[in-house]
C-alpha cells in the first residue's frame, strides 16, 4: 500500500448537499469542524444536490408527514433548533430549487463564502421558518456576507445560472448520489464517496483517512 505523502498538495472533498435538505443542516456544521481541522491540507467544494427541484404541486399530507418525521429525526441526532411551523400552512411547497440556486450564485461571486451561506441558509429555513425559495428572503440571507442586491438578483436570474445548476443536479446525479448529503474525493480516476448520509466528525474522520491510503 502506498504510503500517504503520495496525496495531491491539496486534496478537495466533494460536500454534496441541498440548503432545505434537514439532514445537510444537521451535517453542514461538521463539514465546517473537519474544514478547520483540516486547515491547509484539505479543501471543500460545495455541490448542489437538488432535494426536491422544480416542485410545481405542493406536497401531499403522506408527504408532509414523512418530512416532519425526516425533520424529527434529524433534530435528534444534530441537536439544532427546527421550526416547525412550516407544517401548518395550508399548502406546503417544497421546491428547493431556488435556494440551490442561490448557492451557486455564492460560489460564483464569493466562492470562500459558499459554505458559511450555506450555514446562513439552513438557519434561515430551519431555524427560523423564512421562505427560502423567495428571491427576497434569499437577498437578506447573503446581505451580511457583503454580496450587495442588485449584483446577487443580477446572477440569480440570468439563464446562465440556471443552465448551471442544472447542470450540477445532472453531475451530482451522474456521480450515483442517492442521499443527501454525501461526502466525495476528488481523484484523478473520478470521485470517490467517502460518506453517504448524516455521520458524526470522527466517523467521517476515519473514512477519510481510509480513503487516503488507497494509491492516487
Amino acid at each position: 500500500m502506498e504510503p500517504m505523502q503520495n496525496l495531491p498538495d491539496n486534496p478537495k472533498l466533494l460536500y454534496v448537499t441541498d440548503p432545505m435538505c434537514a439532514w445537510c443542516y444537521g451535517f453542514t456544521p461538521i463539514i465546517r469542524r473537519l474544514r478547520a481541522l483540516w486547515y491547509g491540507r484539505l479543501s471543500v467544494q460545495v455541490l448542489v444536490g437538488g432535494l426536491r427541484p422544480y416542485a410545481q404541486e405542493p406536497l401531499t399530507s403522506e408527504e408532509s408527514d414523512k418530512l416532519a418525521v425526516s425533520w424529527h429525526r434529524a433534530q435528534e441526532k444534530s441537536h439544532l433548533p427546527f421550526d416547525y411551523s412550516f407544517f401548518l400552512k395550508k399548502e406546503i411547497y417544497y421546491d428547493t430549487e431556488p435556494a440551490c440556486r442561490a448557492l451557486l450564485t455564492v460560489r460564483n461571486l464569493r466562492p470562500n463564502l459558499t459554505l458559511e451561506v450555506l450555514r446562513a441558509l439552513h438557519s434561515a429555513f430551519y431555524a427560523d421558518g423564512l421562505d427560502i425559495s423567495n428571491p427576497q428572503v434569499l437577498v437578506q440571507v447573503v446581505k451580511p456576507f457583503g454580496i450587495s442586491e442588485n449584483l446577487f438578483l443580477a446572477l440569480f436570474e440570468t439563464e446562465e445560472i440556471y443552465r448551471q445548476t442544472e447542470q450540477e443536479f445532472q453531475f451530482v446525479e451522474n456521480l450515483g448520489v442517492t442521499t443527501l448529503p454525501s461526502v466525495y474525493l476528488e481523484h484523478p480516476a473520478g470521485p470517490r464517496l467517502i460518506s453517504r448520509g448524516f455521520s458524526q466528525l470522527p466517523d467521517l474522520e476515519e473514512h477519510l483517512l481510509q480513503a487516503f491510503q488507497i494509491p492516487y
